[in-house]
């Protein structure tokens, strides 16, 4: 199901939306979001906060305006944040915590992810020493991005709300790729939600919406949110077009993410038999496949999968990240295990 004979597997950002997401937006009912009257906008964030089980929902261009927004809202400038070390919002969200919240990130390590709690317990800070940042916030991230489309479980999601809690902190999720969690897991995506303060997620990636993320939390972090959207440039008029799109998303896309997860283990068990790769076919718990080349040049191993209709994405001097998504087949997944067997060889 690849387009122009191009199987993409560079992100899942890459999907194009489906025939009755174009429909839904072609007939979307549209008004002037600035001045909240955009009734297809009203009716996606009511349909996101409800699905992720908080009060209210605010309507953005992208998943690192929502994370950049929370977290001005949440760490005051000067203050620190606790978040994983290869996270995304501190590795590739062009340093946002510094440059527009004026806060101090602390990156701390993990283990897929999951911070120890004790680990956390040792990095806050009170500000009982002036030259000290405050601990504001902790931001954790579902799936990980990073680590190949790891989960964090609902009991570890909990102890750390309730850390959070005793200490007074603001937990934020980003939850770009929430859904593909609670598939994988098949529970709702609210249980996963429940603990966090806030929390961010994607329409458009496995969900394959063309454009915007959600930002939902209590209803008064969403009434600032409105506020800080608007002084970064994210407010948009009649945006009921892009959410029309987003609110099929939501009704129809989310149980076939099951599928893309299905061809991504496929596709690391195909890995995993040829030479020159190294992966660990039971890390793959999503739609993200990571692996590592032992001996090819990543540059020189995606020009050669290129040239036989492939493409992938260097994720650093040695690893390979591939995405599974909607517009991608069995098919496709055979396709690849050939080039790069053949490349290999």
């Amino acid at each position: 199901m690849n387009h122009g004979g191009i199987s993409d597997f560079r992100s899942d950002t890459v999907t194009r939306p489906t025939e009755e997401m174009r429909r839904a937006m072609y007939e979307a009912e549209v008004g002037d979001d600035v001045l909240r009257d955009d009734p297809t906008v009203l009716k996606l964030e009511e349909m996101a906060a409800e699905k992720l089980g908080k009060e209210a929902a605010l309507f953005v261009p992208s998943g690192t305006m929502g994370n950049t927004i929370a977290m001005k809202i949440a760490a005051e400038e000067g203050t620190e944040v606790l978040l994983e070390e290869k996270s995304h919002i501190y590795n590739f969200e062009s340093g946002n915590i510094s440059r527009l919240v004026g806060a101090l990130p602390r990156p701390l390590p993990s283990k897929r992810g999951v911070i120890p709690l004790q680990v956390l317990q040792q990095n806050y800070h009170a500000g009982e020493r002036l030259h000290i940042p405050s601990t504001k916030a902790i931001s954790l991230e579902n799936t990980h991005n990073y680590w190949g489309g790891a989960v964090l479980r609902p009991e570890y999601l909990q102890k750390v709300g309730e850390f959070s809690k005793e200490k007074g902190l603001h937990f934020h999720l980003d939850g770009a790729r929430i859904f593909n969690a609670a598939v994988a897991l098949g529970i709702p995506a609210r249980e996963l939600a429940r603990p966090a303060d806030s929390v961010m997620f994607c329409l458009s990636k496995g969900l394959s919406a063309p454009v915007g993320s959600l930002l939902v939390a209590r209803k008064e972090f969403i009434e600032k949110a409105l506020y800080v959207r608007k002084f970064l440039g994210g407010a948009m008029r009649q945006a009921g077009i892009l959410a029309a799109a987003g609110i099929v998303a939501l009704n129809k896309m989310v149980d076939r993410l099951a599928e893309d997860h299905s061809r991504a283990k496929k596709l690391a068990m195909g890995l995993s038999s040829i030479r020159g790769i190294e992966i660990n076919p039971e890390e793959v718990e999503t739609n993200i496949v990571i692996f590592r080349l032992r001996r090819m040049k990543v540059e020189n191993f995606l020009e050669e999968l290129k040239k036989d209709g492939i493409l992938a994405l260097g994720f650093g001097p040695s690893r390979v990240r591939m995405v599974l998504h909607k517009d991608l087949d069995d098919q496709d997944v055979e396709k690849a295990l050939r080039s790069i067997s053949r490349i290999l060889s």
